[in-house]
């Protein structure tokens, strides 16, 4: 069958501010569809991807209008819920009935029948979980001419009634997964993360499991009750996908487990694996604070590992508990120093907007992400996405924004009792410009710049930080 993959069209001014959009902006490869995709391809269906990151909503109906497709796949997060809703109705008007429409990703995901309420006369089937097989079933039902009753993974319309099937099983053996078809996506340097987040292009995304044993309460998950905790592939199935990544032109690759370290020994065999092989790539990954340690940093950078995000989130043990990050400030000071010791480049993003947390709190993190002095420092307001415990328990904790548009780490679409939004949005301020503007650091910066690339990240930066600061006080001590 012929099939398209869609994600539709979106631009960074959606998301952050048209001032500082280019040096936030990042562009990863969606490995989800694209695991799809390869699913798909294996099975003898013709597929194409269609990025509407990259071109506009009328390119996007034009080349689906050429292609002509039986089915379609949307993928849609809670802030682009209405993005993709459009993008339905549109290739419905323009399609007719024959094609059939589906939806997955976050915000289907968590809200499933919802969904299909909200876009009864253009989406025929919401994916509730790991798109890969359940995907596969539906074109197989299509084919033979039968609905979807007992497709697991599915809810839809049947006989003018939503029907929604149990659950999909998650995918145990991950090594049995062809790897996700990047040759789908064209020119891959556009998929690029943020100017001071890469060293090498072009940058593939890389997963190396999936998953995620810890119970943090702003973290979605497919599996809310953790059923089978982490899911690994096999450090042969990942060195395989390393070099055919590599042989494909990329030299940069972003791990993007949740965390690297949750197996330790299996993360310092990959170290080890990709030291010994002599492979031509750089790298970066994130890891928990808890699970690292010095001699695991080293094998990391050994292995052509430049930097490591590590999830700090808050310097106030309270604010820590209250998100069961399960860490401590300790905890968090050891890490980082001991990936400064080895020679990595450390970045940690931090929250505001924490269930319970006060002004004087959010300072007091600013403080911390001060002394810990990281290479790179981010402050989120944190987000109730769908799916999360903390958007199922909103009533706890606080208020939530009617706007789907908020529901980015930018948007402060959740205010704490604790809180007002105009507090989250000043710490975010305040944070920005008593982090960047340290003399100390400005000059760590102006030492460190070597290539164009260097110069040309700190030029975006040094834009972005300009109106960060006017808009936080034409740069007001605080």
């Amino acid at each position: 069958m012929r099939c398209a993959l869609v994600i539709p069209s979106w631009v960074p001014e959606e998301i952050f501010s048209s001032k500082t959009a280019s040096s936030q902006i990042n562009y990863w490869q969606p490995l989800g569809t694209l695991y799809v995709a390869s699913v798909l391809r294996q099975a003898g269906h013709e597929v194409i991807f269609i990025n509407g990151a990259f071109t506009t909503h009328e390119a996007i109906l034009n080349e689906v209008k050429r292609f002509d497709p039986e089915f379609v796949g949307l993928y849609a997060t809670t802030f682009g819920w209405q993005k993709a809703k459009k993008t339905a109705v549109d290739i419905r008007r323009i399609s007719g009935r024959h094609v059939f429409i589906c939806v997955g990703g976050p915000y289907p995901i968590a809200m499933q029948e919802q969904c299909l309420e909200d876009a009864r006369d253009s989406i025929d089937a919401i994916v509730t979980g790991e798109g890969e097989f359940t995907v596969l079933e539906i074109l197989e039902r299509l084919r033979d001419g039968r609905n979807l009753e007992g497709v697991l993974g599915t809810v839809c319309h049947e006989g003018g009634r939503i029907l929604k099937n149990p659950p999909r099983p998650l995918i145990e053996d991950l090594d049995a997964l062809p790897f996700p078809a990047r040759e789908l996506l064209g020119d891959a340097n556009l998929y690029i993360p943020p100017p001071a987040t890469y060293r090498r292009k072009p940058v593939a995304v890389l997963m190396t499991s999936r998953g995620c044993n810890r119970r943090c309460i702003y973290c979605f998950q497919i599996d809310k009750e953790r059923k089978s905790g982490i899911r690994f592939r096999s450090v042969e199935s990942v060195m395989a996908e390393i070099e055919h990544c590599i042989r494909q032109g990329y030299r940069e690759i972003k791990f993007i487990d949740d965390t690297l370290a949750a197996d330790y020994e299996r993360a310092m065999q990959i170290a080890k694996e990709i030291k010994a092989r002599r492979l031509d790539f750089t790298w970066f990954a994130s890891a928990c604070v808890n699970q690292v340690d010095k001699p695991l940093l080293q094998a990391f950078r050994d292995a052509g590992c430049w930097a490591i995000l590590f999830g700090a989130e808050s310097g106030v043990q309270k604010n820590l508990n209250a998100v069961r990050k399960g860490t401590t400030p300790d905890q968090i000071r050891k890490a980082v120093q001991a990936a400064k010791d080895v020679g990595l480049k450390v970045s940690t993003p931090f929250m505001f907007g924490i269930p319970g947390e006060t002004f004087e709190e959010g300072l007091q993190t600013i403080d911390f992400a001060l002394d810990l002095n990281p290479d790179m420092a981010n402050f989120h307001a944190i987000t109730p996405f769908p799916g999360t415990y903390l958007y199922d328990h909103l009533d706890e904790y606080g208020t939530i924004s009617g706007e789907l548009t908020d529901f980015t780490y930018q948007g402060a679409a959740f205010i704490p009792y604790t809180m007002t939004r105009d507090d989250i949005f000043r710490l975010r301020q305040i944070a920005f410009r008593r982090f960047y503007a340290r003399p100390s650091f400005i000059l760590k910066k102006l030492l460190d710049l070597r290539t164009p690339h260097d110069f040309m990240v700190a030029a975006k930066s040094i834009r972005s930080l300009f109106w960060i600061f006017a808009r936080s006080g034409l740069f007001k001590r605080s």
